[in-house]
């Protein structure tokens, strides 16, 4: 019993040495951004090695750039394969935007395919009902698409006042697609037993951003040189105001905790 008293105190003591604190007050600040949403292919193709270390890899180090030039916006991230999901909300909370970004991978998503009309409708449906032309959507892809409806959604969403921009992921000349399958390395493989060959469908990338009053640009360019293209063009849409509530003032709860190991 003492020894449990001892432990707990312990504990206690490590807990007040680590300064616990709560915010008293919130205040309202206004604040003037964009609507940015990163939709980010993770079907099997990105896996391909004609990009090093890889699409996906590269592609999730452009993303993770993307949110830092960009902290003051409120941005969000889509992935999308045969389905599309909303990984992260539209937020201010860049380390956790970064940190799902970075955890991207195939696996989430269990239908495979390349659903990129299905990551253009979610990431409409995803921004505020009121924002109509304060919304950009960045599309990072190999553009395998096996979807008809891609242009015509693209189009639509422009009419909505979304402005879509594309980043191709991959080589034209293209590369086979790793795959382990019960600890075996091998190559993603046709219902013949060929190995899968995917390629950068540049063209559909370049028709997909010129529908959606965007730019296209390829992971291969100058990472800088993008961002700072797209920095022009985001800069030419005008800035909605938005409230955000934020802690300004905290107080510390160490002594309780002391006082309680203090007392065991």
């Amino acid at each position: 019993f003492k020894f449990i008293l001892l432990m707990t105190g312990l504990f206690l003591l490590i807990l007040a040495m680590a300064n616990p604190q709560w915010g008293s007050k919130r205040e309202k600040v206004n604040r003037k951004s964009i609507d940015l949403y990163l939709a980010m292919d993770v079907s099997r193709s990105m896996m391909a090695m004609d990009v090093t270390p890889s699409r996906l890899e590269r592609a999730i180090r452009f993303a993770g750039n993307i949110v830092n030039h960009f902290k003051g916006e409120r941005m969000g991230s889509i992935i999308f394969a045969g389905n599309a999901y909303v990984q992260v909300p539209l937020t201010t909370d860049y380390a956790a935007l970064e940190l799902f970004i970075e955890s991207a991978n195939p696996d989430q998503v269990p239908t495979q395919g390349t659903a990129i009309a299905d990551a253009i409708d979610l990431a409409e449906r995803s921004f505020d009902e009121e924002n109509k032309n304060n919304k950009v959507l960045i599309i990072i892809s190999d553009g395998e698409n096996h979807d008809e409806e891609a242009l015509e959604r693209a189009k639509q969403a422009a009419d909505n006042g979304l402005l879509i921009f594309t980043v191709g992921a991959g080589t034209t000349e293209g590369s086979f697609v790793p795959y382990t399958i019960n600890g075996r390395s091998d190559f993603l493989r046709e219902e013949t037993g060929n190995p899968v060959m995917s390629k950068l469908n540049e063209t559909l990338l370049r028709e997909l951003a010129q529908t959606g009053n965007g730019n296209y640009y390829n992971l291969l360019s100058d990472t800088n040189a993008i961002i700072e293209s797209l920095q022009n063009r985001i800069d030419q849409i005008e800035k909605r105001e938005f409230e955000q509530r934020i802690f300004t003032d905290y107080e510390s709860y160490f002594q309780y905790f002391l006082a309680l190991a203090l007392l065991l």
